[in-house]
């Protein structure tokens, strides 16, 4: 797998924001189909959100439509999550990889929310 990295995470209170952002070397985020996932202890890992990437398309799971946001800047090759009104149930390690499932995936980046 390529390597992603994640960035941007970090400890807010409920109701904040943070600012999540994924890049890589190798020219990925701007030709595949991304998306951002989450795993919180003792869970199983679950989508959050994707951009496709012909279509421009984006999903969202239905526990963060309308405080989420995926957007991608192709100068820069880089993926974002922009979350807004956290709550604790967001807390969890977020990762970013292609939706394909094996091209690139990033070591994640936690986000606590309390």
């Amino acid at each position: 797998d390529v390597q992603l990295v994640e960035s941007g995470g970090g400890s807010v209170q409920d109701g904040g924001s943070l600012r999540l952002s994924c890049s890589t070397a190798g020219n990925i985020v701007s030709r595949y189909c991304m998306g951002w996932f989450r795993q919180a202890p003792g869970k199983s890992r679950e989508a959050v959100a994707a951009y496709y990437r012909g279509s421009r398309d984006t999903y969202y799971d239905d526990s963060v439509k309308g405080r989420f946001t995926v957007s991608r800047d192709n100068t820069k090759d880089t993926l974002y999550l922009e979350m807004n009104s956290l709550k604790t149930e967001d807390t969890a390690v977020y990762y970013c990889a292609t939706v394909d499932g094996h091209t690139a995936r990033g070591q994640g980046t936690q986000v606590t929310v309390s």
